[in-house]
């Protein structure tokens, strides 16, 4: 009498998970499947683990921005930086294996398993700087916005490319994400204004 309810089961697992990025247990429990039936699909493959009490579909394709809303609910005071933040904004084609976020200097670290993180310590007042509020998948996400990310970007050499730099603050001008007196100002803002200078002057000049 048991295999109808755990087919049952099984098939409302399956049916919540089926379009859905990453779905935690609690959620799971909510609709009535039961911690056995969960680790049940996991030993039989129909779900991945792939964190504690969070699951994902093996055909769920994770895209960048859902990683980041995830990211964002589990370490709130973080906030969407380098790389992540110049993806979210359309101004590489790097898409980064991992959520880069910033942290301030002495905070703690967060413990993600997954999605993975790369955290990097900003000082003030590089840390609290043009924060923009982004809602991904229902969660407000704090990311830098397009102009002080691209200033960050050239103040972190040793962790963005010069090339990557000059890259998104070309598309930044391109694409209007950014104006250049913008650009400047954050540059400025930053400390990145004599790194950024010269480039931002050659692809602005009329000459």
């Amino acid at each position: 009498m048991a295999m109808p309810g755990n087919q049952t089961e099984h098939d409302r697992l399956m049916a919540y998970m089926a379009g859905r990025g990453l779905v935690r247990a609690r959620e799971l429990k909510k609709i009535g499947v039961s911690a056995t039936a969960i680790s049940r699909a996991v030993d039989d493959g129909d779900i991945l683990r792939v964190g504690r009490g969070l699951y994902q579909h093996p055909e769920a394709d994770i895209d960048a921005d859902m990683a980041m809303a995830e990211v964002s609910k589990r370490a709130p005071n973080a906030v969407i930086c380098l790389m992540s933040a110049l993806a979210y904004h359309g101004l590489t084609d790097q898409m980064p294996r991992k959520v880069w976020i910033a942290i301030g200097a002495k905070d703690w670290e967060p413990k993600i398993a997954y999605p993975r993180i790369r955290a990097v310590r900003f000082r003030e007042p590089y840390l609290t700087q043009g924060i923009e509020e982004h809602t991904i998948g229902g969660v407000d996400v704090p990311i830098y916005s397009a102009a002080k990310s691209i200033a960050d970007a050239f103040r972190n050499p040793k962790l963005v490319d010069r090339s990557v730099a000059i890259e998104c603050l070309k598309s930044a001008l391109e694409g209007r994400k950014a104006t250049p007196s913008s650009l400047a100002d954050a540059a400025r803002e930053n400390g990145a204004w004599r790194r950024m200078r010269p480039y931002l002057e050659a692809l602005t000049s009329n000459g």
